[in-house]
C-alpha cells in the first residue's frame, strides 16, 4: 500500500502540471482534440452495435479514471440512465467539477486499486488512458484485478491506450497486447489501431480532417489500441 501511496502522489504531481501547462490542450474547440474525440465515439458506438449492446437503459456502466465524466455524459446520449452512472478517479478537482456539471452521476474521489463496489456489479467499465498513466506494474495489475472482478460474467471492458510510447513524456508508458493479455487473463481481448500520431493530428486536423481520417487507416500511423475485453 504504500508503494501504492507514493505512486498515486507522483500521479496527482504530473497532472497537476499537465493542468497548468496545457490549459486548452482538451478542449473541444481544438480541432485536433475534437478529431480524436469524434473518431473514438465513432468506434465506441460500432462496438457497442457490434455487441448487440443498442439499449442501454438499465445498464450499469463505470467509467474508471473518468476525469470531469465527459465520457459517462456520453452513454446518456446513448440512452444510458444516469443513475446507472458510474465514475472514479483519484483526482479530488476532477470529481468536484464532474459533480457540478452532472450531480446525477454517481462520483467517487479515489483510486482504483481498491473499487468501493460489489462482484459482477457492471455490464460495461470504461477506461481511457488510465493505464498507461501508472508506471508500477504491481498497482495496474491490482487494478485490472479489480475490474474483472466488478465486471458481470458477460460484461465488457472498453479499453482505450496507447501502444506507443511517447518518447517525449517519460510519465507515461505503452501497454502493447502481451501486457494486456497478462493484465487480464483468461480473458478474449479484441482490438484496433486507432488515433493517428498526436503530432501530425496537431499538425494536419486545422487543415483537413478528411487527411487525417485517411492516415489513420494505416496502422502504423496510430497510437492507441481501442477495443474490447471480456471473460471466457
Amino acid at each position: 500500500m504504500q508503494k501504492n501511496r507514493a505512486e498515486i502522489d507522483r500521479i496527482k504531481d504530473v497532472y497537476k502540471q499537465r493542468r497548468e501547462i496545457f490549459p486548452n490542450k482538451y478542449s473541444y474547440f481544438n480541432k485536433a482534440n475534437l478529431f480524436v474525440v469524434q473518431r473514438r465515439e465513432w468506434e465506441i458506438i460500432r462496438m457497442l452495435k457490434k455487441h448487440k449492446i443498442t439499449f442501454l437503459k438499465n445498464t450499469r456502466i463505470l467509467d474508471v479514471g473518468c476525469g470531469i465524466g465527459n465520457e459517462l455524459r456520453n452513454f446518456i446520449k446513448y440512452g444510458a440512465s444516469s443513475e446507472n452512472l458510474f465514475g472514479i478517479d483519484m483526482l479530488e478537482w476532477r470529481i468536484n467539477k464532474a459533480k457540478k456539471l452532472s450531480p446525477n452521476i454517481n462520483y467517487k474521489c479515489q483510486d482504483a486499486s481498491l473499487l468501493p463496489y460489489k462482484d459482477e456489479d457492471f455490464d460495461i467499465i470504461t477506461q481511457f488512458t488510465v493505464f498507461t498513466s501508472i508506471l508500477d506494474t504491481d498497482m495496474k495489475t491490482q487494478i485490472a484485478k479489480e475490474i474483472l472482478r466488478v465486471l458481470k460474467s458477460n460484461g465488457i471492458i472498453i479499453w482505450y491506450d496507447f501502444h506507443i510510447n511517447n518518447p517525449r513524456n517519460k510519465n507515461v508508458r505503452k501497454i502493447n497486447k502481451k501486457e494486456l493479455c497478462l493484465l487480464f487473463p483468461n480473458c478474449d481481448i479484441n482490438l484496433k489501431s486507432i488515433t493517428l500520431a498526436p503530432p501530425l493530428t496537431r499538425a494536419l486536423a486545422p487543415i483537413s480532417t478528411i487527411l487525417c481520417q485517411l492516415l489513420e487507416k494505416i496502422p502504423l500511423l496510430c497510437t492507441h489500441y481501442i477495443g474490447t475485453i471480456q471473460k471466457r
